[in-house]
């Protein structure tokens, strides 16, 4: 397991949330109570997906959305629906949650 730092309190619900693991950039979303978390990188060319700290959806919070190119993807899958990346899938992270904490699973 490895620690975040980031506890389920941190995330807004229907909001997202950046952190860093190991050198590398991850975002967790709360929707609708559940949480899920991607690695931070769009899958059309590997860049992080938001401009604005810890802002990952669109404006409605009902997806999330690649902000360099506008590209929606499935909060609960990860699953690119529209852009240039469509068909393709965010990295999704297995992770467990202990006091509040979230610990990200190898």
């Amino acid at each position: 397991m490895l620690p975040t730092g980031l506890k389920i309190s941190d995330i807004p619900e229907s909001g997202s949330k950046g952190f860093s693991c190991n050198s590398e950039g991850f975002f967790a979303v709360k929707h609708y109570g559940k949480i899920y978390i991607y690695k931070n990188a769009c899958p059309h060319i590997g860049i992080p997906l938001e401009w604005v700290e810890d802002k990952f959806l669109d404006p409605s919070s009902s997806m999330i959305q690649c902000a360099n190119h506008g590209a929606l993807f499935v909060i609960e899958s990860g699953a690119c629906v529209a852009g240039p990346c469509n068909g393709q899938k965010l990295v999704a992270v297995k992770f467990t949650i202990e006091n509040d904490f979230i610990f990200l699973l190898s």
